[in-house]
């Protein structure tokens, strides 16, 4: 889709090609009127002089040259005259020579202009008119080469366009350049959406033009709308899970009291009841890992991860576990908050479970992001490897571990199109997850 500049640019510019086009019409259409009406003017000055300098003499009617301008006596000077009279006499100019012009009657106190073709080329305004001199009818009609005069304009015209085509350009630069500047008002707008992403700000500044205040208002209600659902979520979880813990202990110590008889499926009911149980402890871990963090907020390991060791030492606190992180120097915040503290949340969960007494999460940057998380517990096969990436597999069935844990991390790490592996720890000696996420995948621009 073509940008909003680009748009306006290409609206603006036609609107000024418009403009001037108009302006280059009614211009020379202007000037063209302007010279014609001067022309008519002098001609109709000439026609004056020349019906005073008309004798009518019944014997020898005559026009007295030395009274009209010398112009007339030139030969294809451009300007010439034709005087008819009622009775068909009629006196031509000797600029005309022997050429003629057609000329009808025109009745007393009429009178009508045309343009012409005349001799030698010429382009002739011709006007003629109707008189009453001493009771006798005349048509004089007064012509003017037009030539010189349009040689004149057509000068004008070439002038007129290249000043209008100069103009052009430089409104349409100076518009340009107003809306590039209009419409970098907007490069706020778009750092603070990528702080808003990147977890260091919960909402967007409505200090921004009128025209797009409406639409940050909107996302910002949007946005606290979301907020306000996922703690609901959060706290309805908790409190689902809070409610369940006892009635389902109540359950549990019943079982365990119940008299002798049909031992197999009281066996049964407990095994679900034990896994009610630990699907409810799960939630509650997810719910301390996730924390309270902005939803949308980066990962900062330097911040969140001693906090996400802190809650696992304490959820674990029976094997006085050692947890070590190693993180890299050039670590920096990536990808979002939640999936990445429910990511290692679920592997350094299930790492805790299976250890022995130490546990580490190493993690690395460079053009992708590495993550190891191992632990020194007891060694698998390389079925047992294998068998770890389906979803919902469980080595062990007696402890809740390296089951739909693992599933969900898999797919967290198929979101970002990374990669998980898994094999022995070279130095601990138990399962070593190996995770690796492009940063062209979590990188805002």
């Amino acid at each position: 889709m073509i940008s909003l500049e680009r748009r306006l640019q290409l609206g603006l510019g036609l609107a000024l090609v418009i403009l001037f086009g108009l302006l280059w019409l009614l211009g020379n259409h202007a000037i063209r009127g302007l010279t014609e009406e001067f022309i008519v003017s002098r001609l109709e000055h000439d026609a004056e002089s020349l019906l005073s300098a008309l004798t009518l003499d019944p014997v020898r009617p005559r026009v007295r040259r030395h009274r009209i301008s010398e112009f007339y006596s030139q030969p294809f000077s451009g300007h010439y005259y034709i005087i008819r009279m009622d009775d068909g006499l009629e006196f031509t100019s000797r600029s005309l020579w022997d050429q003629d012009l057609s000329l009808s009657p025109v009745s007393p106190g009429d009178s009508r202009r045309s343009i012409v073709p005349g001799p030698a080329g010429q382009q002739l305004l011709v006007l003629e008119q109707g008189f009453l001199k001493q009771g006798r009818e005349i048509t004089l009609a007064v012509a003017e080469d037009l030539t010189p005069l349009q040689a004149h304009r057509d000068v004008f015209r070439r002038y007129f366009g290249l000043f209008a085509l100069g103009g052009l350009l430089i409104l349409l630069t100076i518009q340009g350049a107003i809306v590039r500047r209009t419409v970098r008002r907007l490069e706020p707008v778009r750092h603070e959406i990528q702080a808003l992403a990147q977890g260091t700000r919960d909402s967007l500044s409505e200090d921004v033009p009128k025209e797009i205040k409406p639409l940050v208002s909107e996302l910002n209600r949007l946005l606290t709308l979301m907020a306000q659902r996922l703690e609901r979520s959060r706290n309805a979880l908790g409190n689902l899970t809070h409610a369940l813990k006892g009635p389902l202990s109540i359950l549990t110590q019943y079982l365990d009291q119940s008299q002798v008889g049909q031992e197999r499926e009281r066996q049964q009911a407990r095994a679900q009841a034990e896994r009610i149980r630990q699907l409810m402890e799960r939630e509650l871990k997810r719910a301390r890992l996730a924390g309270a963090g902005v939803s949308l907020q980066r990962f900062d390991p330097r911040l969140d991860m001693p906090d996400l060791t802190d809650v696992l030492r304490k959820v674990h606190r029976e094997k006085s576990l050692d947890i070590q992180l190693k993180l890299a120097d050039d670590m920096i915040a990536f990808a979002d908050r939640e999936d990445m503290l429910e990511l290692l949340g679920n592997l350094l969960d299930n790492a805790c479970k299976w250890a022995r007494g130490r546990v580490r999460c190493t993690m690395e940057a460079g053009e992708e992001t590495s993550i190891a998380v191992e632990n020194d517990g007891p060694a698998l096969s390389s079925r047992e490897l294998e068998r770890l990436v389906k979803r919902g597999t469980r080595l062990d069935e007696t402890v809740e571990g390296h089951g739909l844990g693992l599933a969900i991390a898999k797919d967290i790490v198929k979101l970002y199109s990374g990669s998980i592996s898994f094999d022995r720890s070279p130095s601990l000696g138990g399962l070593r997850v190996i995770i690796k996420l492009p940063r062209s995948e979590y990188e805002i621009a």
